[in-house]
């Protein structure tokens, strides 16, 4: 009788630990998911902006250059918009700016999806003024709220505009605009 209690107690305690383990791997399983998603979207963003600068520039060979895209490429839906809206968009930017496409928006340019967020959430900030806000808060204002690769997105940006002193922490999750 004595063994069977300590072969049940086993089971018991392999069966917590295995479900301990699947609850770790089911969170690490969506982190990854969302790390995929949001690079796949980057991927075809810069793609696209490659795709509409090679349209603008018939007479330098970049048109002819082939792609080097795979010939199947991944298609993961976009989490923040439309596919057709944000490849007019890119094609735009890209109309307005093409000496400036692939700079980062430190730099002033505002013709990549990065840069466009990042004016968003400033125009956000300078309409919420002194007031504190969550992440999931500005997301939400812009449109970004749909899914939390979006709302990461969102959160990214934030943290990247706190270390360029353009956004402010105001406390563990917390937003609030530099004041001058």
């Amino acid at each position: 009788m004595g063994s069977m209690t300590q072969t049940a107690r086993a089971i018991e305690s392999t069966a917590d630990g295995l479900q301990e383990d699947l609850a770790r791997l089911e969170i690490q399983k969506q982190a990854l998911e969302r790390e995929l998603a949001a690079v796949t979207a980057h991927l075809g963003s810069v793609q696209r902006a490659l795709d509409a600068l090679q349209a603008l520039m018939p007479g330098t060979g970049l048109a002819a250059a082939p792609s080097p895209r795979d010939p199947a490429p991944v298609s993961v839906p976009s989490p923040t918009k439309p596919e057709a809206a944000r490849a007019a968009a890119t094609a735009e930017a890209a109309a307005e700016s093409p000496a400036t496409a692939g700079r980062s928006d430190e730099a002033g340019d505002s013709s990549t999806t990065y840069g466009k967020l990042t004016e968003q959430i400033l125009a956000y900030f300078a309409q919420a003024g002194d007031t504190e806000v969550r992440a999931r808060d500005v997301a939400s204002a812009l449109g970004r709220d749909t899914d939390s690769g979006s709302i990461n997105a969102v959160r990214s940006t934030l943290d990247r505009l706190v270390g360029a002193s353009r956004v402010q922490r105001a406390g563990r999750g917390l937003y609030r605009a530099v004041m001058p």
